[in-house]
């Protein structure tokens, strides 16, 4: 490829992002845009822009995301009750199409003609933003340093930072014990301590929570109203999107719930282990399909749990741009019409239950169910045919079977 003469960089302020912004300069001659979001990480992003400016970054942007990032990608995942390889809420995964996508406008405003990030070449972030960015903008460069360079080794980082006189925390002159990732859905943790998924992860791995066993010993109730499957309220009180999401990861956290200890399969190919702390998430996810259990149509519901694993492959794949996802999300987002009304749950040592939930759009009968006398609202009778009819096949299958013995 030609050298790029601008680049818009996703940039964190970290060490290895400001390698690159150096790298970036020295290897291509080029301007770099340094491209910083706020996803609700929790860490202080103004550090981030006097380093990019003492660095020479041309342009700065630094942008708090956290309203769309819930709006517009954490809930309508959330629609499906998304779960990847049965156990994973995504964190990670569902953060990087957000990043992608201002990184393709952010260099459309700037005249940029290529984009660039910090993944590296063994994980799966690295699809995640590339097929991003060629989905949104098919004639974008796209710059991995991380498969370009030769700096293969943390010796061969730090060198090349003290040589361009990039700042480097002192822990960092030594092995990292873990990485992290961080957003306002979840932490993400691997690596380095957590690279033998025989050995239990050192307690203070956990960033969010408490150990269960530490958590308060009286359990909360809280309520969650929904709204066409979104959340809209806590206890009551109307919220913004990340605002809930906020206040859910303070009570999770308080109460040790959303831990969890993953080997997954990598999209590249390889297994690798990691912590993953969810706690608003959890406690979203229970509340959810709490409220679906009386507003959702069984055969909707039925279908929504086949296509789920589908529908959360894609996203941890990257593909959350694609026609798949968004033929998944219409039929997800038709399902939650009437997805409409409150949920109690118990927090209590780690786990999230669901102990009431009520709606003005629920299916139950409390008459067709009962045990006591429903008034005629329900035949008894009418359930013999039904099972003579449905038993037709079997009874056929069972009578051939007879006559060959």
């Amino acid at each position: 490829m030609s050298a790029p003469k601008k680049v818009v960089l996703a940039y964190s302020g970290g060490l290895d992002t400001s390698i690159i912004l150096k790298w970036l300069q020295t290897e291509y001659g080029c301007e770099v845009v340094t491209f910083t979001a706020d996803l609700g990480q929790g860490e202080e992003l103004e550090p981030a822009r006097s380093k990019a400016e003492m660095m020479g970054a041309s342009e700065i942007y630094i942008e708090d995301l956290r309203e769309e990032f819930v709006r517009d990608f954490v809930f309508p995942m959330f629609r499906a009750n998304a779960l990847y390889e049965g156990l994973y809420l995504l964190g990670t995964s569902i953060a990087r199409p957000l990043i992608s996508k201002r990184l393709v406008e952010i260099a459309a405003e700037t005249g940029a003609d290529a984009v660039a990030h910090g993944a590296t070449g063994k994980g799966n972030d690295q699809v995640r933003f590339e097929l991003a960015a060629y989905a949104l903008n098919p004639d974008i460069t796209v710059i991995a340093p991380w498969r370009e360079w030769d700096l293969s080794s943390r010796t061969k980082l730090i060198d090349f930072a003290e040589k361009h006189q990039i700042p480097i925390a002192k822990d960092k002159r030594g092995e990292a014990p873990f990485s992290v990732d961080a957003n306002l859905l979840h932490t993400s943790s691997e690596g380095k301590v957590l690279e033998d998924p025989a050995e239990d992860a050192p307690d203070y791995v956990y960033q969010r929570t408490v150990h269960p066993e530490d958590a308060p010993n009286e359990p909360e109730f809280i309520e969650i109203g929904f709204e066409k499957g979104d959340a809209v309220s806590i206890n009551g009180e109307a919220m913004s999107p990340a605002t809930i999401l906020t206040r859910l990861n303070e009570l999770g956290g308080k109460h040790g719930i959303g831990r969890l200890d993953l080997v997954e399969g990598r999209f590249v190919g390889m297994k690798s282990r990691g912590i993953y702390e969810t706690p608003g998430g959890t406690i979203l996810l229970e509340a959810h399909r709490g409220i679906e259990q009386i507003t959702l149509d069984r055969g909707a519901a039925h279908l929504k749990d086949q296509i789920m694993p589908q529908y959360a492959e894609l996203i941890y794949n990257g593909f959350w741009f694609s026609p798949e996802r968004e033929m998944l999300q219409a039929l997800i987002d038709k399902s939650q019409e009437h997805v409409t009304g409150t949920v109690r749950l118990k927090l209590y040592k780690g786990l999230a239950r669901t102990v009431g939930r009520w709606s003005d759009m629920s299916l139950y009968s409390e008459e067709h169910v009962t045990f006591e006398d429903d008034a005629g609202a329900y035949d008894q009778k009418d359930a013999a045919g039904f099972i003579k009819l449905n038993a037709l096949r079997l009874r056929l299958i069972a009578m051939r079977n007879r006559r060959l013995k």
